[in-house]
């Protein structure tokens, strides 16, 4: 009859498991912070994925409560009073009386237990559990959601970081090209307009730097908060890999991953439920409405003074009582409440569907929308690999022709923001691409722990 088992240990028990003692217990934050431990702490202290530990414990508890009702009920009752009787008759007083009782007891236990009532009771648990089912099954959705929330968080965070590792040393060789501009005018071999290009560009680069540098900070705070920690909390990222290396997990065709992610998605899972639980629901609304057989039983003690007659003094007394039988209750007429209450159930199980339907529909636009997002991903990175390289060797000749007097200042500025511009979508391809991989396999239901494992070594240059 008991249902702590159907509960979870943690709130991060479902996708981290309930075996190791360690789960959710943290210490200090690791430097640098490994997704893994990351996405970790972001399951075990989201506010979101705690609100749906509760709510399985909630409807657990309402499965104990639908069990419960085919136990009989055990009532007792125990009273004691002072009585202070006093009766005085006028123009008679030998039939006058004035009675004082120190403590008078009832007790009484009673028994009643439903034997028969034509399913209301098993429809209620038929509700309670598909509701624990339901539960669960938004639990896990809430996990995988937060998984996914922390890894995309997680990426933005390094890419930012990594756009202003990128920002410096753009800023450095702004500033290298500012000074060789600077020093070809001091021995009048480039006109001053040479250094003032320059110079804006460096001071450009400074602006960026800045920018980049908050942008880093903020994305840094938004990671922390989905660890429930303060956003002001340092954080050390490590930095973006280079060795990313597609591989066939999403080969399948787009139209069977979605048809399977509406079958076995844990939102789609929980909005069935609710369609078995509201049909439940249902049912027990009917079953309300119609008769049940109860066994009822009593025993009752007290002990009450009797008087034989007006004018006779109170004698002391005892007595008992008991009953057992059988008890039929048949709802005659309820003011119509009845109707409108199965109506209302009618409604909510057609509502539910339509819930069903709506679910799975978005489910298949966001298996759809990441498959693309996943595809479009992987094809850049070859493309990006391949800017950056030419970008870099373009940079390079620029730099060696302005260096020997061949080229003009132009040239090497644009060669430079090419390799800048080249360099930030190169860390951004990295970061979306792993990201797309993880937001994918929460669409599809399929996010799990170890998904960050291969995908960390897989980033191992």
């Amino acid at each position: 009859m008991l249902t702590g088992r159907s509960v979870p240990a943690t709130a991060a028990a479902a996708m981290l498991g309930d075996g190791s003692a360690g789960v959710c217990a943290f210490g200090p934050l690791p430097n640098p912070l490994p997704l893994q431990d990351a996405v970790e702490r972001g399951l075990c202290n989201n506010p979101k994925t705690r609100e749906a530990w509760a709510q399985v414990k909630i409807q657990a508890a309402g499965v104990g409560i639908g069990r419960a009702a085919y136990l009989p009920t055990v009532t007792g009752n125990w009273q004691g009073v002072r009585d202070d009787t006093a009766t005085n008759v006028s123009g008679y007083p030998q039939y006058s009386s004035d009675y004082r009782n120190s403590v008078l007891r009832t007790e009484s236990v009673s028994l009643n237990w439903v034997l028969y009532d034509f399913g209301g009771r098993k429809a209620a648990l038929a509700n309670a559990t598909a509701l624990l089912a339901a539960a669960r099954a938004s639990q896990e959705a809430a996990l995988e959601q937060a998984f996914a929330d922390v890894a995309k968080d997680y990426y933005a965070a390094q890419a930012a970081q990594g756009a202003f590792a990128a920002a410096q040393e753009i800023e450095q060789t702004a500033n290298d090209s500012f000074k060789a501009a600077t020093a070809r005018v001091s021995k009048g071999i480039a006109p001053i307009t040479d250094e003032l290009q320059a110079q804006t560009s460096w001071a450009e680069a400074v602006i960026n730097r800045t920018k980049a540098q908050g942008d880093w900070q903020s994305a840094l705070g938004t990671l922390a908060s989905d660890m429930d920690l303060d956003p002001s909390m340092p954080i050390t990222l490590p930095d973006v890999g280079d060795g990313v290396t597609p591989d066939a997990d999403f080969d399948d065709s787009v139209a069977e991953l979605i048809e399977e992610a509406k079958r076995s998605h844990p939102s789609v899972l929980a909005a069935e439920a609710q369609v078995e639980a509201a049909a439940a629901k249902l049912r027990q609304t009917r079953a309300e409405g119609l008769p049940s057989v109860s066994f009822v039983a009593k025993y009752s003690w007290n002990n009450q003074p009797t008087v034989l007659d007006v004018g006779f003094p109170q004698f002391p007394a005892n007595g008992h009582e008991w009953y057992l039988g059988i008890q039929v209750s048949i709802p005659i007429f309820e003011g119509f409440t009845r109707t409108y209450q199965i109506r209302q159930a009618e409604a909510q199980t057609e509502l539910q569907r339509d819930t069903l339907n709506e679910v799975q529909q978005q489910v298949g636009l966001d298996v759809w929308t990441s498959y693309q997002t996943l595809q479009t991903a992987t094809h850049n990175l070859d493309n990006i690999a391949m800017l950056l390289d030419v970008a870099r060797r373009s940079y390079t000749a620029a730099q060696r022709r302005y260096q020997v007097g061949v080229g003009n200042i132009l040239e090497l500025l644009n060669a430079q923001s090419s390799l800048a511009g080249a360099k930030r979508q190169r860390i951004q391809a990295l970061t979306d691409w792993r990201s797309a991989r993880l937001q994918l396999a929460a669409k599809l239901g399929k996010l799990r722990m170890w998904d960050i494992v291969d995908q960390q070594t897989r980033s191992v240059e």
